[in-house]
C-alpha cells in the first residue's frame, strides 16, 4: 500500500472518529466546534448531524475502498471547508478552532481527491 493510501484511509478513519466522539459523547464538541446543544433536542442534532453523518462520510470509503468513495469524501471535506472560509470572512470568525478546521478540511479534501 502506497503512502496516498494510507493517509487517505487515515483521514477516512479521523471522520469516522470525530463522528463517533460527536455521538457517545456530544458534549465533548461543544469546546471546539462553538456548539452548546440546548436540551435533548440539541443533544439529538450532534449526535445526528456530527455524529452519524461523519460516520456514514468516513465509512463510505473504507467499505467501498473506490477512489470514487474517497473523493466523495473529499469533496465533501473541501464543500465545508470553502462554505466556512466564507464564513470566517462575513462572520469575522477567526477562532483558533476555526482556522485549524479549514487547514484541516481543505488538506483532507485535496488528499482524499488524489
Amino acid at each position: 500500500m502506497d503512502l496516498l493510501r494510507v493517509l487517505q484511509i487515515t483521514a477516512a478513519l479521523a471522520t469516522v472518529a470525530t463522528g463517533l466522539i460527536s455521538l457517545v459523547r456530544p458534549n465533548a464538541v461543544t469546546g471546539f466546534t462553538g456548539l452548546s446543544p440546548n436540551g435533548a433536542r440539541g443533544i439529538s442534532e450532534i449526535r445526528s448531524v456530527l455524529g452519524g453523518l461523519f460516520i456514514g462520510l468516513g465509512a463510505a470509503p473504507l467499505i467501498y475502498n473506490t477512489p470514487q468513495t474517497f473523493g466523495m469524501l473529499g469533496i465533501s471535506y473541501l464543500a465545508i471547508g470553502i462554505v466556512r472560509t466564507v464564513s470566517i470572512f462575513y462572520d469575522q470568525s477567526t477562532d483558533r478552532s476555526n482556522i485549524i478546521s479549514v487547514v484541516v478540511e481543505y488538506v483532507f479534501g485535496v488528499l482524499l481527491l488524489l
